[in-house]
């Protein structure tokens, strides 16, 4: 078994937790564990119902209600993005926020999940309203039988370490996938890079109600390709956490140098 690298840790005053997959979702209850362990107060503003999907969608045309559920737990009918805003506009308007946790996600956010992941999208959110943010998804097998144990065992000691990092306050977003395996079959922690080789495809399965209308259910088919073994899908298929450092900007900066000289006159 491979254990978590000791590292030098100060705890968070207060940490604000949301998710993707709704207030009660199993995931949501493992990443406040998680952020119990590196802050003293743990504050949930997470969706009313599932919202997977909704990327960093914001909801400015229609109300948004908030619903209590027992001492520092909240509910938000709206998507992620929406719950990071009013955590931090109304419910911890007058309190500091240290760290934005997103997740635990039931199910990976990699490759071209990432830019559809509503997981992301709150830590994103977070990041463009100044402050650092982390999304924490869990890989599985089958969906009856996620392996939360094992992003309770790591996830801890991974953003302690994170959080010790002379970078603290992250100015980058940590998206942290954890593999479909027992805590104990996990071979280690990679940082990784965003997967390149996923082609994602719309699946439209047409049906039709019981009033002879007919309406669609989407679905995404996804084809990972071979990639390279410093991909995020890669690190996950050898057993190791996935590490990937996110940023808010996304300029090519490559094609930016190649092709301004177009537009130079």
């Amino acid at each position: 078994m491979h254990k978590m690298p000791s590292t030098e840790f100060k705890r968070l005053e207060r940490v604000l937790v949301t998710n993707d997959d709704g207030i009660d979702a199993p995931g949501l209850s493992i990443a406040e564990e998680v952020a119990g362990c590196i802050a003293n107060e743990v504050w949930t503003v997470a969706p009313h119902s599932d919202c997977s999907g909704g990327s960093r969608q914001i909801n400015l045309h229609k109300p948004l209600r908030i619903i209590r559920h027992g001492k520092n737990r909240y509910s938000v009918t709206g998507s992620p993005a929406d719950c990071v805003m009013v955590g931090v506009g109304e419910v911890l308007k007058d309190k500091k926020i240290d760290l934005v946790v997103s997740g635990v996600n039931a199910g990976v956010n990699i490759g071209g999940d990432v830019g559809f992941s509503g997981t992301v999208g709150a830590a994103m959110t977070a990041n463009v309203l100044g402050l650092p943010g982390v999304a924490l998804s869990q890989a599985w097998k089958k969906r009856d039988n996620i392996p939360w144990e094992t992003s309770k065992e790591w996830l801890p000691g991974i953003l302690k370490i994170l959080i010790g990092n002379q970078n603290w306050p992250w100015g980058f977003v940590p998206n942290i996938n954890v593999p479909a395996v027992s805590s104990g079959e996990v071979e280690g922690i990679s940082v990784s890079q965003q997967g390149q080789t996923t082609r994602v495809s719309p699946l439209i399965e047409k049906r039709t109600d019981l009033r002879q209308q007919e309406y669609m259910w989407l679905y995404l088919s996804k084809d990972h390709g071979q990639p390279d073994n410093d991909e995020d899908i890669s690190v996950l298929r050898s057993n190791r956490v996935s590490v990937t450092f996110l940023t808010r900007n996304i300029t090519d900066q490559g094609i930016t140098k190649e092709l301004s000289s177009l537009f130079a006159k």
